[in-house]
């Protein structure tokens, strides 16, 4: 389309079809996190903690499968594949309502096997561009404003509707096929990188076992490091998401509208902040800003909920506080920080299969905090278990940052020395 030959155009078409897509596959996803299943128990066991720890055990299940699959992807079964995972997402939500209780728990499994794959896969429409940072600032903005927005809708349907707990996940993602499609096909339209985008940003390309191998060999510390304080801030941000009505509700707020009001908020705030790295074109520059500003969110976290806790800030604000501070903190992690990494070091390789590997292990983390919850804390309030989560997650998270990148600061000073640099 001739249109997007203009940067202006390009970078806005392209992180709206980003955002529009990413948003949409939230609603086959997140409608489980609106209601409470309250007094529905299985095994001794709360119900919604049943179906949310399949859920999040399925996309972690699912991050595994895609280290290969995002991975080796080629461009042109991009948009096939994502059409694909929502529908079987959305068949597992028909087969949650029809089929009884606890039978349907395993179809809640099943909704998040193939969505796991989703972001690794929209990621190669987007990386390795001049504009990459505004393109992945649209769709992670995304999945912050949808997670708040898809839990008002849900619970606007309920409401308004009539519709039982059961059926509300399947009805909500129906009334976002439409909208998916129309940004899918969005998305198809994004014309290749361009010679420019490659010799700033560096080729990327598919993946296989060996050049996977080789990449996680190479950067081996950096990684670990990196990939550990993701698997605190990943379980920390996905029991606010799974368990966001609880936690208010017992801090005294009930209005179902704060979750979009605190996340739109939050999701504005850090598309502004990520769209004006596209400015910094000094790769490693770019990379140390956004440790800079992971560490200024951890703390955050930290902060706000001591504040909470002594009575300086509201329940309402608490909750935007900690939104901001660990979406400022997760959203590098998910594209940018990456995206920086492998242009400083001019590695040939893909975005997707690295933000794929650290959301594996960041879901299974997400799991075991769930189990541990339920199994080793089930007397504690989610508000009470949230806040002890926030301190422990603030105090590790912002020390493995900062070793993560002095490792990674020493390498790249050692590269700059070198003649070759590496690419297969």
């Amino acid at each position: 389309m001739r249109f997007l030959r203009n940067p202006t155009a390009f970078v806005v078409f392209g992180a709206t079809a980003a955002f529009c897509t990413y948003a949409c596959m939230y609603a086959f996803r997140r409608g489980i996190t609106a209601v409470t299943f309250e007094g529905m128990v299985f095994a001794g066991v709360s119900y919604k903690i049943w179906l949310v720890t399949a859920q999040v055990f399925g996309y972690a299940v699912s991050k595994g499968i895609g280290v290969k699959v995002v991975s080796e992807m080629s461009p042109g079964r991009r948009a096939t594949n994502i059409l694909l995972f929502v529908v079987v997402a959305l068949l597992a939500l028909l087969g949650f309502a029809l089929v009884p209780a606890p039978w349907n728990i395993v179809f809640l499994f099943l909704n998040g096997l193939p969505l796991g794959m989703v972001y690794g896969t929209m990621l190669g429409f987007l990386e390795g561009r001049r504009q990459t940072d505004a393109l992945v600032a649209g769709l992670t903005a995304s999945f912050i404003f949808a997670s708040g927005f898809v839990k008002t809708v849900a619970l606007t349907i309920k409401a308004d509707w009539g519709v039982s707990e059961f059926w509300l996940p399947f009805v909500t993602g129906s009334l976002f096929v439409l909208p998916m499609l129309i940004s899918i096909y969005a998305l198809t339209l994004l014309p290749p990188p361009t010679d420019e985008d490659r010799a700033l940003r560096t080729e990327r390309r598919p993946m296989n076992a060996a050049e996977r191998q080789l990449f996680v060999g190479n950067f081996r510390l950096g990684l670990i490091l990196l990939i550990a304080s993701y698997v605190l801030l990943s379980a920390f941000r996905d029991f606010r998401d799974n368990f966001g009505p609880e936690i208010l509700k017992d801090a005294g707020v009930s209005n179902p509208s704060i979750f979009a009001k605190t996340e739109t908020l939050v999701a504005v705030g850090i598309l502004i902040v990520m769209g004006l790295l596209q400015r910094v074109t000094d790769n490693f520059k770019a990379f140390t800003l956004l440790n800079g500003l992971m560490l200024m969110g951890g703390a955050l976290v930290g902060l706000s909920t001591y504040a909470y806790s002594i009575g300086v800030l509201s329940p309402g604000n608490w909750f935007l506080l900690t939104g901001l501070g660990l979406y400022m903190a997760y959203v590098p992690c998910n594209g940018l920080y990456f995206e920086r990494l492998i242009a400083s070091f001019r590695y040939v390789s893909t975005v997707g299969f690295i933000v794929t590997l650290a959301d594996w292990y960041g879901y299974l983390g997400s799991v075991g905090v769930l189990l541990y919850k339920n199994f080793g804390h089930a007397n504690i309030s989610y508000r009470e278990f949230f806040m002890a989560g926030a301190y422990i997650m603030a105090a590790f998270y912002v020390v493995l940052v900062i070793a993560s990148f002095i490792y990674f600061k020493r390498r790249y000073g050692q590269t700059e020395k070198l003649v070759a640099v590496p690419e297969f």
